[in-house]
């Protein structure tokens, strides 16, 4: 997918396509997680989309539940979510900042050999 040490530094019109792809991806993966979200607590804890929605969404984001919980279902579900949001977050940033190293320590590699 990127280009190895040997290759020319890529072109910024289509570094920003790769940017815009890896920020696309990142965006997929947040909205099944907050589907998933949404899904679970209006499953365990009975509760409307639009509240479903504010509890996951707040959790996803790291601030954590908006709604008193009244099931044990829906406790561990979000306990769980919580978990999952998390590691998300991580694996989001990840692949969004990827190309921008990518580029930066690919330039220097380029000033190295040549």
């Amino acid at each position: 997918m990127y280009e190895s040490k040997h290759h020319k530094l890529l072109p910024i019109r289509k570094f920003l396509y790769r940017v815009i792809f890896h920020l696309a991806i990142g965006l997929g993966i947040i909205c099944i997680s907050l589907g998933i979200g949404v899904s679970g607590y209006h499953y365990f804890e009975n509760m409307a989309f639009i509240d479903a929605y504010e509890n996951a969404a707040m959790i996803l984001s790291g601030m954590g539940p908006v709604d008193t919980l009244n099931t044990d279902g829906g406790k561990i579900f979000a306990g769980t979510y919580a978990l999952f949001s998390g590691i998300i977050f991580l694996a989001v940033i990840a692949i969004i900042i990827a190309p921008l190293f990518h580029r930066f320590f690919h330039k220097f590699m380029i000033k190295d050999l040549g």
